[in-house]
């Protein structure tokens, strides 16, 4: 089996020639589509050794965690000549129960191609690879060796934790769940197994007192990070449930297009309409779940 085992950007026309002269081969979607700014491209090579995680930052807090725990930093901005948010790609080579081999990467510029990904084993990374630079939602996506199932959750609102979660075989979902709302930085983390029976069967968000106390009464069990930390809006918290019957969780991600919410619907992906930001007046975002 062939693995991605190598990832690298380009930034000019330059950096394309000597990737090509060292056999990497060209995903041929622009990262500052819609933005203006530099043609910037991802690159990748297949071979023996698998890449297991891709990340993404967009501050350098994020960064921390992911240097302590051995990521690899492609030091090119994918934002460059754009404007927004410096933005870099991070990678590993993991072994063990959570890291499971990537052998395809692909990145994707409109909503449709998203929903097509989602339902075909493919795996979102949640940041917007044009972030605040405007232009197209542009997306990075990862596709495993093997079907995998998310069977933990959790969140941070700090990033002092967020070594020993890489460490632990935790991937971040790298969108923040306060964006535009200021207070804390938080992030939603989540791992993955290839035994359905140890998945997860459902997820769900409540933005106030009653969906809490309803979501409690129907078993389901709490992530104790408030997704709201330091915003002065509603509590919103994250619940998960394991009840072995219903159908396994494959995928999750966040939602920050309004435009993408009819067509992931469409083509069966759940988006859980609780805006993770109520009572702010920051981005609305949704949790998107596919089984």
């Amino acid at each position: 089996m062939a693995y991605i085992s190598q990832l690298d950007v380009s930034i000019n026309e330059a950096e394309e020639q000597e990737l090509q002269s060292q056999g990497f081969k060209k995903i041929y979607v622009d990262l500052n589509k819609g933005s203006g700014g530099n043609y910037i491209y991802l690159w990748y090579k297949k071979g023996s050794v698998p890449i297991t995680r891709v990340q993404f930052t967009f501050n350098d807090d994020m960064a921390v965690g992911l240097i302590k725990a051995g990521y690899t930093k492609i030091d090119k901005d994918l934002n460059a000549g754009a404007g927004g948010d410096f933005i870099y790609l991070w990678y590993f080579r993991g072994s063990g129960e959570f890291h499971t081999p990537i052998v395809e990467i692909d990145v994707t510029t409109d909503e449709n191609s998203e929903a097509g990904k989602f339902t075909t084993g493919w795996e979102k990374s949640a940041c917007d690879l044009n972030r605040n630079a405007k232009g197209n939602w542009i997306y990075a996506w990862v596709k495993r060796e093997k079907q995998t199932y998310i069977c933990d959750v959790s969140a941070t609102d700090s990033y002092g934790s967020d070594p020993d979660y890489y460490k632990a075989g935790y991937i971040r979902v790298d969108e923040d769940t306060n964006r535009g709302a200021g207070g804390a930085y938080v992030f939603i983390w989540y791992r993955q197994t290839t035994d359905p029976k140890r998945a997860l069967t459902d997820l769900n968000i409540s933005t106030n007192d009653l969906e809490f106390q309803s979501l409690q009464q129907q078993g389901y069990t709490s992530v104790s990070v408030n997704l709201n930390e330091g915003t002065g809006g509603n509590k919103v918290y994250l619940w998960y449930k394991k009840d072995g019957v219903t159908k396994p969780i494959k995928a999750m991600s966040l939602l920050l297009n309004p435009a993408a919410v009819p067509v992931y619907e469409k083509a069966g992906i759940a988006v859980i309409k609780r805006n993770l930001n109520t009572g702010t007046d920051g981005s609305t975002e949704y949790l998107c779940v596919y089984q």
